[in-house]
């Protein structure tokens, strides 16, 4: 790994809260540590700090998602502690082929709730959202 992917020189272990940025998981380090400290990460399926350290080898399952929550597990691959590219932060881990097929599993079911279901075209207009209201108002 180049000085992009992270340091690994003699590193044989990193702050979680600094992997799963590096990862790519998260945006900022700070959400990394509010999702630690929420429950929403286990490594090795144990609740654990943002100050832990992990290892290649090491097994971390996160939570995550505003549509309903997405839940992933993976192997570190390898250490960084610095963010590069997509590309780099895709070498760092290996999702579990159950995790995959799980993940895969919820979104066949997002997208099947979603079909038949298309939006306006546009917003409404005055008119419309006072035939709406009126609509609405008049079932109460």
């Amino acid at each position: 790994m180049s000085g992009a992917a992270g340091k690994l020189a003699g590193a044989s272990r990193t702050r979680l809260d600094r992997w799963l940025w590096a990862a790519r998981f998260y945006k900022t380090r700070a959400l990394a540590k509010a999702a630690i400290d929420g429950g929403k990460v286990q490594v090795n399926e144990a609740r654990v700090k943002a100050a832990k350290l992990v290892g290649v080898g090491d097994r971390v399952r996160l939570r995550r998602g505003q549509g309903g929550p997405e839940e992933r597990t993976v192997v570190i691959a390898n250490l960084a502690e610095r963010r590069g590219s997509a590309a780099a932060a895709a070498t760092l881990y290996q999702e579990t082929p159950a995790s995959v097929k799980a993940r895969e599993a919820a979104q066949a079911e997002r997208q099947r709730r979603q079909d038949g279901f298309s939006p306006p075209p546009r917003r409404p207009d005055t008119q419309q959202r006072r035939r709406l209201r009126a609509w609405r108002d008049a079932d109460r």
